[in-house]
């Protein structure tokens, strides 16, 4: 009777590792359709993104181009020492923070107000041509941005400055001056990404469960107390998603943008790390140090999306991975 009882025996290894495997194949064959899809964007993350990390062992490396990768000396922490040693780097870490600032608390709020007052639109047309003037900066480069800020803001013939001086008010040198270029800077930033960034939060509350307004309602809530107590906790995890990954490029703002507006006169609070290593290594040939500079970047940003994610998941959020 115990015999007849007892449990089947199990599967060797090897079999259920070739029923594993056969599953698998048949998924893949299922979905090659969807994996064909997303060829074209893997193919690109490979060659742009991850085969040309190959060359940051340039930064351990007194790299001569005449001698190539293999045949340029090694010099091991020796950028790295210089790099902390210069008397720029805490210039340079503190621009970039500061603006990296006031990119979180200025602007990453903007695109959440936006999508919450747009979702609260009851005319249709109106909404829509506001969504679509507001996305038309996002299709500029960042060239005709700030050539259009210059002619409204240049002292000389500069639209702001006209309107000043027409009123008996002293004109006001923005483009060069270190006190207006931060502001300048973010404001640029508001005025071309704005309504783009708005997208993924609108997406977020078209997706919120319209059962739960319909309780809200029955409750005597307002439209202020729906979208606190409704909206916003709804598209929590999407915002705090954002903030994670926008936190991986505290040291990354970029390059066009403030080289742009980066002169001598403002250079002092205008240059950071994305303009310095365009001089150091393009205009300077310092490819090595450039290029430790470039590291330095990406493994703060690591450290950071990596700290940030997890106290995410402390507070009881989902986090990015």
């Amino acid at each position: 009777m115990k015999d007849s009882l007892a449990a089947p025996a199990s599967r060797s290894p090897g079999a259920a590792l070739k029923s594993r495997a056969a599953h698998r194949w048949k998924g893949w064959r299922r979905d090659k359709l969807l994996y064909l899809m997303i060829l074209p964007g893997f193919l690109y993350f490979v060659a742009f993104k991850y085969l040309p990390m190959g060359g940051l062992i340039i930064a351990f490396k007194d790299y001569q181009p005449f001698l190539g990768l293999g045949g340029s000396p090694w010099v091991g922490l020796k950028h790295f020492e210089r790099l902390f040693a210069e008397p720029t780097f805490l210039m340079l870490l503190r621009n970039t923070i500061v603006l990296f600032l006031m990119d979180v608390l200025l602007v990453f709020p903007l695109p959440i107000l936006f999508a919450l007052l747009l979702n609260e639109a009851r005319a249709r047309r109106f909404r829509n041509a506001v969504q679509t003037l507001l996305y038309l900066p996002h299709f500029m480069s960042w060239v005709i941005i700030v050539s259009i800020c210059y002619v409204f803001l240049s002292v000389d013939g500069g639209v702001v400055n006209e309107a000043l001086a027409s009123v008996g008010l002293p004109r006001i040198d923005f483009l060069t001056s270190p006190e207006w270029l931060r502001f300048m800077y973010i404001g640029q930033i508001i005025w071309k990404e704005l309504g783009w960034s708005t997208i993924i939060f609108i997406a977020a509350i078209s997706a919120v469960d319209p059962q739960l307004y319909e309780a809200a309602d029955m409750d005597g809530a307002s439209r202020l107390r729906k979208m606190w107590h409704v909206t916003l906790p709804a598209i929590r995890p999407v915002i705090i998603t954002l903030l994670i990954l926008k936190i991986g490029h505290t040291l990354d703002l970029g390059f066009e943008h403030m080289y742009l507006l980066l002169n001598s006169i403002n250079r002092e609070v205008a240059e950071i790390f994305d303009t310095y290593i365009y001089t150091a290594g393009l205009k300077n040939g310092q490819l090595s140090y450039s290029t430790t500079i470039g590291l330095f970047k990406g493994l703060v940003g690591l450290a950071l999306v990596m700290l940030a994610n997890r106290l995410a998941k402390k507070m009881g959020e989902d986090g990015v991975y």
